[in-house]
Protein backbone atom coordinates (compact mmCIF):
# COMPACT_ATOMS: atom_id res chain seq x y z
CA UNK A 1 0.00 0.00 0.00
CA UNK A 2 3.02 2.41 0.57
CA UNK A 3 3.99 1.81 -2.32
CA UNK A 4 1.22 2.19 -4.24
CA UNK A 5 0.40 5.65 -2.75
CA UNK A 6 3.98 6.71 -3.36
CA UNK A 7 3.87 5.75 -7.20
CA UNK A 8 0.94 7.35 -8.23
CA UNK A 9 2.60 10.80 -7.17
CA UNK A 10 5.73 9.94 -9.00
CA UNK A 11 3.18 8.56 -12.32
CA UNK A 12 1.22 11.90 -12.32
CA UNK A 13 4.81 13.73 -12.56
CA UNK A 14 6.17 11.89 -14.71
CA UNK A 15 3.31 12.14 -16.79
CA UNK A 16 3.49 16.11 -16.79
CA UNK A 17 6.90 16.02 -17.58
CA UNK A 18 6.35 13.88 -20.90
CA UNK A 19 3.58 16.39 -22.15
CA UNK A 20 5.54 19.27 -21.45
CA UNK A 21 8.50 17.92 -23.72
CA UNK A 22 8.99 19.70 -27.34
CA UNK A 23 7.07 17.76 -30.66
CA UNK A 24 11.00 16.56 -31.93
CA UNK A 25 11.83 15.24 -28.75
CA UNK A 26 8.56 13.08 -28.87
CA UNK A 27 8.84 12.12 -32.43
CA UNK A 28 12.77 11.02 -31.35
CA UNK A 29 11.76 8.95 -28.37
CA UNK A 30 8.51 7.14 -30.70
CA UNK A 31 10.71 6.59 -33.79
CA UNK A 32 13.88 5.20 -31.55
CA UNK A 33 14.80 1.31 -31.41
CA UNK A 34 15.09 1.38 -27.18
CA UNK A 35 12.00 2.48 -25.09
CA UNK A 36 12.21 4.88 -23.24
CA UNK A 37 11.58 2.79 -20.23
CA UNK A 38 14.63 0.12 -21.14
CA UNK A 39 16.74 -0.58 -18.68
CA UNK A 40 20.19 -2.34 -18.61
CA UNK A 41 20.54 -5.61 -17.29
CA UNK A 42 23.25 -6.75 -14.87
CA UNK A 43 25.30 -6.80 -17.86
CA UNK A 44 25.12 -3.30 -18.62
CA UNK A 45 23.52 -3.70 -21.72
CA UNK A 46 20.15 -3.74 -23.40
CA UNK A 47 18.08 -6.78 -23.51
CA UNK A 48 18.84 -9.44 -26.69
CA UNK A 49 15.39 -8.71 -28.34
CA UNK A 50 16.73 -5.09 -29.11
CA UNK A 51 20.29 -6.64 -30.44
CA UNK A 52 18.65 -9.20 -32.52
CA UNK A 53 16.28 -6.45 -34.04
CA UNK A 54 19.21 -4.39 -34.17
CA UNK A 55 21.35 -7.37 -36.04
CA UNK A 56 18.50 -8.08 -38.72
CA UNK A 57 18.44 -4.70 -40.07
CA UNK A 58 22.18 -4.30 -40.43
CA UNK A 59 22.21 -8.27 -42.15
CA UNK A 60 23.57 -8.61 -45.80
CA UNK A 61 20.61 -10.55 -47.93
CA UNK A 62 22.61 -12.63 -49.65
CA UNK A 63 21.51 -13.75 -53.34
CA UNK A 64 21.61 -16.88 -54.89
CA UNK A 65 24.16 -17.91 -57.52
CA UNK A 66 22.34 -18.39 -60.98
CA UNK A 67 23.63 -19.98 -63.97
CA UNK A 68 23.49 -18.00 -66.60
CA UNK A 69 20.46 -18.22 -68.88
CA UNK A 70 21.90 -16.61 -72.28
CA UNK A 71 22.55 -18.11 -75.25
CA UNK A 72 26.35 -20.10 -74.96
CA UNK A 73 28.60 -17.90 -77.46
CA UNK A 74 31.02 -19.77 -79.56
CA UNK A 75 34.11 -18.75 -81.45
CA UNK A 76 33.62 -17.84 -85.32
CA UNK A 77 36.25 -17.40 -87.89
CA UNK A 78 34.29 -15.98 -91.47
CA UNK A 79 35.63 -16.65 -94.65
CA UNK A 80 39.08 -14.51 -95.50
CA UNK A 81 39.24 -13.17 -91.84
CA UNK A 82 42.00 -13.22 -89.87
CA UNK A 83 40.01 -12.99 -86.61
CA UNK A 84 37.66 -15.11 -84.52
CA UNK A 85 34.32 -13.14 -83.35
CA UNK A 86 31.82 -15.14 -81.15
CA UNK A 87 28.34 -15.63 -82.08
CA UNK A 88 25.09 -17.62 -80.90
CA UNK A 89 25.58 -21.34 -80.64
CA UNK A 90 22.32 -21.64 -82.92
CA UNK A 91 23.91 -18.97 -85.30
CA UNK A 92 27.22 -21.13 -85.51
CA UNK A 93 24.88 -23.97 -86.61
CA UNK A 94 23.01 -22.29 -88.75
CA UNK A 95 26.04 -21.16 -90.99
CA UNK A 96 26.43 -25.27 -90.79
CA UNK A 97 23.06 -25.93 -91.91
CA UNK A 98 21.94 -27.32 -89.01
CA UNK A 99 18.32 -26.15 -87.36
CA UNK A 100 17.27 -27.27 -84.17
CA UNK A 101 14.03 -28.07 -83.23
CA UNK A 102 13.51 -28.42 -79.96
CA UNK A 103 10.39 -26.59 -78.56
CA UNK A 104 6.84 -26.75 -78.49
CA UNK A 105 5.52 -24.93 -82.25
CA UNK A 106 3.24 -22.52 -82.27
CA UNK A 107 2.89 -19.47 -84.13
CA UNK A 108 6.51 -17.57 -82.87
CA UNK A 109 8.12 -21.40 -83.10
CA UNK A 110 6.62 -21.65 -86.81
CA UNK A 111 7.37 -18.33 -87.82
CA UNK A 112 11.43 -18.56 -86.83
CA UNK A 113 11.54 -21.90 -88.24
CA UNK A 114 10.22 -21.12 -91.72
CA UNK A 115 12.45 -17.94 -92.38
CA UNK A 116 15.16 -19.92 -91.31
CA UNK A 117 14.24 -22.44 -93.99
CA UNK A 118 13.62 -19.60 -96.52
CA UNK A 119 17.43 -18.31 -95.72
CA UNK A 120 19.65 -21.25 -95.68
CA UNK A 121 17.63 -21.65 -99.54
CA UNK A 122 18.45 -18.71 -100.47
CA UNK A 123 22.10 -19.55 -99.19
CA UNK A 124 22.14 -22.28 -101.29
CA UNK A 125 19.36 -24.56 -102.69
CA UNK A 126 21.92 -27.23 -103.48
CA UNK A 127 23.46 -28.34 -100.39
CA UNK A 128 20.99 -30.26 -97.99
CA UNK A 129 19.89 -28.67 -93.93
CA UNK A 130 19.76 -31.23 -91.20
CA UNK A 131 17.02 -31.04 -89.02
CA UNK A 132 17.49 -31.84 -84.90
CA UNK A 133 13.89 -32.67 -84.00
CA UNK A 134 12.62 -32.89 -79.69
CA UNK A 135 8.80 -31.76 -80.37
CA UNK A 136 6.72 -32.43 -77.58
CA UNK A 137 3.51 -31.09 -79.09
CA UNK A 138 2.50 -28.43 -81.94
CA UNK A 139 -0.30 -26.86 -83.26
CA UNK A 140 -2.26 -27.41 -86.04
CA UNK A 141 -1.63 -24.51 -88.47
CA UNK A 142 1.88 -23.46 -87.69
CA UNK A 143 2.45 -27.15 -87.64
CA UNK A 144 1.06 -27.64 -91.08
CA UNK A 145 2.74 -24.27 -91.90
CA UNK A 146 6.36 -25.99 -91.34
CA UNK A 147 5.35 -28.97 -93.38
CA UNK A 148 4.16 -26.82 -96.45
CA UNK A 149 7.38 -24.98 -96.39
CA UNK A 150 9.10 -28.30 -96.32
CA UNK A 151 7.80 -29.67 -99.28
CA UNK A 152 7.95 -26.57 -101.13
CA UNK A 153 11.74 -26.58 -100.53
CA UNK A 154 12.14 -30.38 -101.69
CA UNK A 155 9.52 -29.24 -104.50
CA UNK A 156 12.70 -26.62 -105.66
CA UNK A 157 15.27 -29.39 -105.12
CA UNK A 158 16.94 -29.01 -102.04
CA UNK A 159 17.25 -31.85 -99.91
CA UNK A 160 16.08 -31.87 -96.16
CA UNK A 161 17.25 -34.07 -93.34
CA UNK A 162 15.46 -35.19 -90.38
CA UNK A 163 16.75 -36.84 -87.01
CA UNK A 164 14.39 -37.55 -84.31
CA UNK A 165 16.69 -36.86 -81.37
CA UNK A 166 14.18 -37.28 -78.22
CA UNK A 167 10.49 -37.36 -78.90
CA UNK A 168 8.37 -36.54 -81.94
CA UNK A 169 4.94 -35.90 -80.57
CA UNK A 170 1.42 -35.26 -82.98
CA UNK A 171 2.18 -32.77 -85.71
CA UNK A 172 6.01 -33.09 -84.84
CA UNK A 173 6.02 -36.57 -85.93
CA UNK A 174 4.46 -35.80 -89.60
CA UNK A 175 7.06 -33.41 -89.21
CA UNK A 176 10.30 -35.90 -88.66
CA UNK A 177 8.59 -38.39 -91.63
CA UNK A 178 8.16 -34.99 -93.89
CA UNK A 179 11.74 -35.40 -94.75
CA UNK A 180 13.70 -36.46 -98.09
CA UNK A 181 13.43 -40.17 -98.54
CA UNK A 182 16.12 -42.25 -97.42
CA UNK A 183 17.27 -38.78 -95.16
CA UNK A 184 14.57 -39.47 -92.09
CA UNK A 185 16.75 -40.58 -89.49
CA UNK A 186 16.07 -41.10 -85.91
CA UNK A 187 18.33 -42.18 -82.68
CA UNK A 188 17.98 -45.49 -81.05
CA UNK A 189 15.99 -44.26 -77.91
CA UNK A 190 13.71 -41.81 -79.72
CA UNK A 191 10.23 -42.16 -79.36
CA UNK A 192 7.60 -41.23 -81.92
CA UNK A 193 3.89 -40.45 -80.78
CA UNK A 194 0.80 -40.53 -83.40
CA UNK A 195 -2.44 -39.05 -82.44
CA UNK A 196 -5.39 -36.98 -83.67
CA UNK A 197 -5.52 -33.55 -83.84
CA UNK A 198 -8.09 -31.32 -81.37
CA UNK A 199 -8.86 -27.99 -80.68
CA UNK A 200 -6.19 -25.24 -79.47
CA UNK A 201 -8.11 -23.49 -76.61
CA UNK A 202 -11.22 -24.60 -74.96
CA UNK A 203 -13.77 -23.68 -77.57
CA UNK A 204 -17.03 -21.56 -76.27
CA UNK A 205 -20.24 -20.56 -78.35
CA UNK A 206 -23.89 -21.64 -78.88
CA UNK A 207 -24.16 -25.35 -79.69
CA UNK A 208 -24.13 -24.64 -83.69
CA UNK A 209 -20.73 -23.40 -83.28
CA UNK A 210 -19.78 -26.16 -81.51
CA UNK A 211 -20.97 -28.16 -84.00
CA UNK A 212 -19.19 -26.50 -87.03
CA UNK A 213 -15.76 -26.53 -84.99
CA UNK A 214 -16.40 -30.00 -84.53
CA UNK A 215 -17.02 -30.65 -88.34
CA UNK A 216 -13.89 -29.09 -89.13
CA UNK A 217 -11.77 -30.48 -86.64
CA UNK A 218 -12.75 -34.11 -88.06
CA UNK A 219 -11.91 -32.61 -91.63
CA UNK A 220 -8.42 -32.03 -90.80
CA UNK A 221 -7.92 -35.45 -88.78
CA UNK A 222 -9.08 -36.70 -92.41
CA UNK A 223 -6.31 -34.50 -93.72
CA UNK A 224 -4.02 -35.17 -91.64
CA UNK A 225 -4.67 -38.62 -92.27
CA UNK A 226 -4.10 -38.33 -95.69
CA UNK A 227 -0.88 -36.81 -95.17
CA UNK A 228 0.45 -39.58 -92.92
CA UNK A 229 -0.90 -41.91 -95.54
CA UNK A 230 2.03 -40.65 -98.02
CA UNK A 231 4.85 -40.10 -95.64
CA UNK A 232 4.29 -43.68 -94.23
CA UNK A 233 3.19 -45.37 -97.38
CA UNK A 234 0.04 -46.85 -95.25
CA UNK A 235 -3.60 -46.79 -96.41
CA UNK A 236 -5.74 -44.32 -94.93
CA UNK A 237 -7.73 -46.79 -92.99
CA UNK A 238 -5.07 -47.97 -91.58
CA UNK A 239 -3.92 -44.67 -90.46
CA UNK A 240 -7.30 -43.81 -88.87
CA UNK A 241 -7.38 -46.97 -87.12
CA UNK A 242 -3.81 -47.11 -85.65
CA UNK A 243 -4.86 -43.23 -84.40
CA UNK A 244 -8.51 -44.02 -82.81
CA UNK A 245 -6.23 -44.17 -79.38
CA UNK A 246 -2.59 -42.58 -78.84
CA UNK A 247 -0.05 -44.49 -81.12
CA UNK A 248 3.63 -44.78 -79.53
CA UNK A 249 6.38 -46.28 -81.68
CA UNK A 250 9.83 -46.76 -81.13
CA UNK A 251 12.89 -46.15 -83.50
CA UNK A 252 12.61 -49.70 -84.76
CA UNK A 253 8.73 -49.64 -84.91
CA UNK A 254 9.01 -46.21 -86.81
CA UNK A 255 11.37 -47.80 -89.70
CA UNK A 256 8.83 -50.95 -90.03
CA UNK A 257 5.68 -48.42 -90.03
CA UNK A 258 7.32 -46.57 -92.46
CA UNK A 259 7.90 -43.12 -90.74
CA UNK A 260 11.35 -42.94 -90.58
CA UNK A 261 13.99 -44.65 -92.98
CA UNK A 262 17.03 -45.55 -90.42
CA UNK A 263 18.00 -45.50 -86.72
CA UNK A 264 21.47 -44.42 -86.18
CA UNK A 265 23.60 -46.47 -84.46
CA UNK A 266 26.80 -46.22 -82.71
CA UNK A 267 29.90 -47.86 -84.72
CA UNK A 268 31.36 -50.61 -82.53
CA UNK A 269 34.94 -50.00 -81.98
CA UNK A 270 37.39 -51.21 -84.37
CA UNK A 271 40.03 -53.63 -82.54
CA UNK A 272 42.16 -56.37 -84.07
CA UNK A 273 41.64 -59.51 -83.59
CA UNK A 274 44.08 -61.64 -81.10
CA UNK A 275 45.31 -64.08 -83.38
CA UNK A 276 47.09 -61.44 -85.31
CA UNK A 277 50.21 -60.10 -84.87
CA UNK A 278 50.71 -56.38 -84.72
CA UNK A 279 53.25 -54.74 -86.17
CA UNK A 280 54.76 -51.85 -84.17
CA UNK A 281 56.94 -50.85 -86.90
CA UNK A 282 60.80 -50.77 -86.66
CA UNK A 283 62.76 -49.08 -84.19
CA UNK A 284 66.51 -49.78 -85.17
CA UNK A 285 68.19 -46.47 -86.89
CA UNK A 286 71.09 -46.50 -89.34
CA UNK A 287 74.62 -44.77 -89.40
CA UNK A 288 72.98 -41.73 -91.04
CA UNK A 289 70.68 -40.69 -88.83
CA UNK A 290 73.08 -38.46 -86.31
CA UNK A 291 72.63 -35.68 -83.73
CA UNK A 292 72.19 -32.18 -84.79
CA UNK A 293 75.57 -31.05 -85.68
CA UNK A 294 77.52 -34.25 -84.95
CA UNK A 295 79.45 -36.08 -88.04
CA UNK A 296 79.28 -39.37 -86.70
CA UNK A 297 76.46 -41.46 -84.40
CA UNK A 298 76.85 -41.27 -80.30
CA UNK A 299 78.10 -44.71 -80.32
CA UNK A 300 80.71 -44.01 -82.90
CA UNK A 301 81.41 -40.31 -80.87
CA UNK A 302 81.92 -43.76 -77.47
CA UNK A 303 84.36 -45.76 -79.68
CA UNK A 304 86.73 -42.82 -81.78
CA UNK A 305 86.76 -40.81 -78.66
CA UNK A 306 85.39 -37.85 -80.39
CA UNK A 307 84.35 -34.51 -78.97
CA UNK A 308 84.48 -34.47 -75.12
CA UNK A 309 86.54 -37.40 -74.95
CA UNK A 310 83.83 -40.21 -76.32
CA UNK A 311 81.01 -38.28 -73.76
CA UNK A 312 77.62 -37.23 -75.28
CA UNK A 313 77.43 -33.86 -76.07
CA UNK A 314 75.59 -31.75 -72.71
CA UNK A 315 74.78 -28.46 -74.36
CA UNK A 316 71.78 -29.67 -76.49
CA UNK A 317 70.08 -26.08 -76.92
CA UNK A 318 70.14 -24.42 -80.41
CA UNK A 319 70.84 -20.97 -78.70
CA UNK A 320 74.21 -19.61 -81.05
CA UNK A 321 77.41 -19.64 -78.74
CA UNK A 322 78.40 -17.03 -76.70
CA UNK A 323 82.50 -15.69 -77.88
CA UNK A 324 84.77 -15.20 -74.13
CA UNK A 325 86.95 -12.50 -74.95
Amino acid sequence: FFFFSYSLPLAAHLFTMVRHLPPFLLATLALSNTSAFTTPNHHGSIPSTTQKRSSVALSVIRQPIMMPTQEPMVPYRAPGSTYDQFIGMKARQLKERKLWIAQYIDDDAANSIISSLLYLQSESDKEDIKLYLNIPGANLRPALAIYDAIHELKADGCKIATTNIALCAGMGALIAGSGTKGMRYSLPNARYLLQKTGMDVVFQGQATDIALEVRDIKKWNEKVNGMLSKVTGQSPERIDEDLRRDFYLSSEEAVRYGLIDEVLLPMPNKRQPPSEVVDLGSFTSGAEQKYQGETATPMEQQQQGGPNNGMLRTNDDDEPKIAKG
